[in-house]
């Protein structure tokens, strides 16, 4: 009964979905396996410290196209409910950049015998970075304000989280880029004010793990993403997994110009050494009208647990 009644919570949940259009905030595919980068909570919610390391080349075939390195460590205190993690990212598309840095605290409570809730936040620094000396211009389309050379910006920055959690269910929220600070490079003029602006984004995630026999468990989780102002995009995932070691699965992302407008589907697979080393693959089937001019992204996970702390 808990079980069915967690599957229609996440069910209705994305029946309410509107339309997104874009977001400035990294894309990961395999978030599930990295889940501390989308909530700061997730830090100190396991019984041992692990890195996790990303890379996603986006849309192949297209110039310019985004690109996201990321690295995140994070992990319990021995004596206490806490946890503390860190990160670093780059993301860059053609000749806009932003690298990330911080790290973040979390504190965990028992609910009952089964639930814990975990809260986080996570401070760090952004630098955006804006390189005019690759851009060329049209005499007519060109734009008096777009820099000459290479300029950057560094700025505050800062998200918190909320994660509730037991042996086989979890349900999170989180809030990034909180400040929402201004990350223009250049003097603002009265008509520009707001455009270069970073914009609150909150992610609504949750999942369940269903042990089928000694050899299977199944995987589904899904996860929402709005971004101010009302734009909101959807996943919905299924993973297998065969004696701990090996899985695979499969994504599904939409959220566009209309309701439900699907985005892409993507396949995962992965493989466990000794519960020790993480390695996964993911590869995004573009089924929007990018499509035409896009050949797939392709997504790497490497990871390292770490013995147990506690």
């Amino acid at each position: 009964m808990k079980r069915l009644k967690f599957i229609i919570f996440i069910a209705l949940s994305l029946a309410f979905i509107k339309p997104i259009n874009a977001q400035q905030a990294p894309m990961y595919t395999q978030y599930m396996f990295n889940d501390y980068l989308i909530n700061p909570a997730v830090a100190g919610t396991y019984n041992y410290f692990q890195m996790r390391a990303n890379t996603r080349i986006q849309w192949i075939g297209i110039t310019d196209a985004p690109r996201t390195m990321s690295i995140a460590g994070y992990g319990p205190l021995k004596e206490k409910d806490m946890g503390y993690g860190g990160y670093i990212y780059n993301d860059v598309t053609g000749p806009e950049s932003r690298m990330s840095l911080g790290g973040s605290y979390a504190y965990n409570i028992a609910i009952n015998d089964e639930w814990r809730i975990s809260g986080g936040l996570s401070i760090g620094i952004m630098q955006y970075k804006l390189d005019g000396t690759s851009m060329t211009f049209d005499d007519e389309l060109y734009d008096p304000v777009m820099p000459g050379g290479v300029e950057s910006r560094i700025i505050p920055d800062a998200s918190v989280g909320f994660y509730a959690y037991t042996t086989y269910y979890y349900a999170g929220i989180s809030a990034h880029q909180l400040f929402g600070n201004k990350y223009n490079t250049h003097e603002e003029t009265d008509s520009m004010q707001g455009l270069s602006r970073l914009t609150q984004h909150v992610y609504l995630s949750g999942g369940a793990n269903f042990i089928l026999n000694r050899d299977f468990a199944i995987t589904p989780s899904a996860l929402i993403k709005y971004t101010s102002p009302g734009l909101i995009q959807a996943e919905i995932n299924a993973k297998v997994t065969y004696q701990r070691m090996v899985w695979g699965g499969l994504s599904y992302r939409f959220g566009g110009s209309g309701y439900f407008t699907s985005d892409a589907i993507a396949v995962m697979a992965g493989y466990n050494y000794e519960n020790k080393i993480y390695i996964g693959l993911a590869y995004d089937i573009t089924v929007s009208d990018l499509r035409r001019y896009s050949n797939g992204t392709i997504e790497v996970m490497i990871g390292y647990r770490f013995n147990k702390i506690k």
